[in-house]
């Protein structure tokens, strides 16, 4: 992403009751009369970290961070078996992006996002184009099932051994079907062995599907049960819904 700022701490922050039994965490930091730009992070439920921060000069933007539905330091926590997903879909990250905005009294921000936020945010700009100034977005994705089935399936070309294992993650029956929904089914079990260590097959293979780099180091991130859980639940969800609901 080339240069980044010094890293700094949010000026304010808090919880935002959005509904449905949701509160999600917000901060702002850099410039309170600087020019608006909210930050939406990827996964779905990676969590905006304090990296995220570092892409904006301070002293020139007012930088809003987010944690999406059910991730991060929002709550309920995906990790929780108990914590229903059914409120928790693309159309409800815009209502609470825009439930956002109007708490913090802006009119019109900047679009920053990577990955899933990518997705999120072209779909932000088309829903509520009079409130974007600007979009920049990388790792351009839109989640459509074509995009779900080059990860879940056509990069076992790359990795062979590796999908192979991922793939033998889930019950025969479901080997030849729609891996993100098998992998669902398991992360839904009442039987916490088999959440778990679904949510470290899906886990595995996301940090190895991404390592095209040949400097890539695994990310630490997943060696926490708690990210893995929350973090594979929700990309399951949406993504054998393919982010329609």
């Amino acid at each position: 992403m080339g240069h980044l700022y010094p890293q700094i701490e949010p000026h304010d922050h808090g919880m935002l009751d959005v509904g449905d039994g949701h509160r999600v965490y917000w901060e702002t930091c850099g410039n309170p009369r600087g020019k608006p730009a909210v930050v939406l992070h990827g996964g779905p439920g990676s969590g905006c970290t304090p990296g995220w921060r570092r892409y904006f000069h301070p002293d020139l933007y007012r930088i809003v961070l987010f944690d999406q539905r059910g991730c991060g330091r929002s709550t309920p926590h995906a990790a929780d078996p108990a914590a229903d997903l059914t409120t928790n879909t693309t159309h409800h990250l815009l209502a609470d992006l825009e439930h956002l905005r109007r708490h913090l009294r802006i009119d019109r921000w900047l679009i920053f996002g990577g990955s899933w936020g990518s997705t999120l945010g072209l779909a932000y700009a088309q829903a509520h184009p009079e409130h974007v100034s600007q979009i920049v977005l990388f790792s351009v994705v839109t989640t459509t099932r074509r995009e779900i089935e080059w990860v879940t399936r056509d990069m076992g070309r790359i990795f062979p051994a590796e999908w192979a294992r991922f793939r033998d993650g889930v019950p025969e029956a479901d080997r030849d079907g729609d891996l993100a929904d098998a992998y669902s089914r398991l992360l839904a079990s009442p039987d916490a062995t088999v959440r778990e260590k679904a949510a470290r097959d899906w886990c595995t293979w996301e940090d190895t599907h991404v390592a095209t780099n040949p400097d890539h180091k695994p990310s630490p991130r997943f060696q926490d049960p708690t990210f893995r859980l929350a973090f594979a639940r929700l990309v399951t969800h949406y993504w054998r819904h393919a982010a329609c609901r």
